[in-house]
């Protein structure tokens, strides 16, 4: 009698980056004993950064998963004061083998009690917001502790997805989908972490980042309370 598929259910939502999504999606697909659900709280069509991912599931239809893994976005925060998406992300969390979130999915994640006491990663501009919901922030590129297995920021996505798959899959099938895709990352530029950006590319982003940090700290901070940590 053959074993029912892994079933991995990306709860995705507006406004997130889309590669925080599709980058595991990509690899996550490629495991043949592996169901992928895409769900949103509402069902149907969901648009992220120009793009439109139609006719995902509603999340609250979803009996129960072997994994399910939220990714981040500017929207990530806003979504986390979603009372009734942050209910199904802890219902189906409680019940799961493992609880996964790449970049500020974390922050979702904290928001439905699922990692108090717990390490996890974050995009290291909104790391320092887990401590609000009980999480130990650890700057890794993929953080492992027990159940819980979260990527840092955005590209961080593929390398999570290459840990989840050799955790559920086995090392080999891990390397063989890598070898499929080519994953074999050469920037050319090392600007992707701010010990290593130039001093003038990282208060630029800061910069950019600026206008926004206020609103999202205050979203994290209203989440926490609702979560009763609230932590100052």
């Amino acid at each position: 009698m053959n074993n029912p598929p892994f079933r991995i259910v990306f709860a995705i939502y507006p406004d997130m980056t889309q590669l925080d999504f599709t980058g595991p999606h990509q690899f996550f697909v490629r495991w043949p004993d592996s169901e992928v659900i895409i769900a949103s709280p509402a069902g149907g069509d969901v648009l992220s950064e120009g793009l439109i991912f139609a006719g995902t599931r509603r999340l609250a239809e979803i009996e129960a998963c072997d994994l399910i893994c939220v990714p981040g976005g500017r929207g990530t925060t806003a979504t986390a004061l979603d009372s009734a998406f942050i209910a199904e992300i802890r219902r189906l969390g409680l019940a799961a083998r493992y609880v996964t979130s790449v970049c500020t999915g974390s922050l979702i994640l904290g928001a439905a009690g699922l990692l108090v006491g717990r390490r996890a990663a974050c995009h290291w501009a909104w790391r320092h917001l887990l401590p609000l919901f009980g999480a130990i922030a650890d700057d890794g590129r993929v953080v492992r502790d027990g159940n819980i297995i979260t990527g840092g920021g955005v590209t961080a996505g593929i390398d999570f997805a290459l840990a989840v798959l050799a955790e559920i899959g086995g090392v080999e099938q891990a390397q063989i989908i890598q070898l499929g895709l080519e994953y074999a990352p050469a920037p050319p530029f090392d600007a992707g972490r701010p010990e290593t950006a130039p001093a003038a590319i990282l208060a630029a982003y800061r910069a950019l980042m600026a206008d926004i940090l206020p609103r999202r700290e205050a979203e994290a901070r209203e989440a926490a309370n609702r979560l009763g940590i609230g932590r100052a």
